[in-house]
């Protein structure tokens, strides 16, 4: 009785990769139908490129950034001053 119903699943595992098997196989058939479709039936004829003109490009030298200039330190105590 037992084995049956082993039978049983394993068909129905069976069944189950079959049919996801046949469901990927149509989608990736379609999606390759659909790109070759779509493709240009003669490859255009690319024009010869012209004689490359030369390209100059404007360069700003970098400046110095000023130094910053800070006040003199103050004295910080943490002592509670008791006069």
């Amino acid at each position: 009785m037992l084995a049956n119903q082993w039978l049983g699943g394993l068909y129905a595992l069976l069944l189950l990769f079959a049919c996801f098997l046949a469901v990927h196989i149509y989608m990736l058939a379609r999606y390759g139908y659909r790109a070759r479709k779509d493709l240009p039936k003669d490859k255009p004829e690319k024009p010869l490129p012209k004689e490359a003109e030369p390209v100059y490009y404007i360069v700003e030298k970098k400046k110095k950034r000023a130094r910053a200039s800070y006040s003199e330190p103050k004295r910080i105590s943490f002592r509670d001053e008791e006069k």
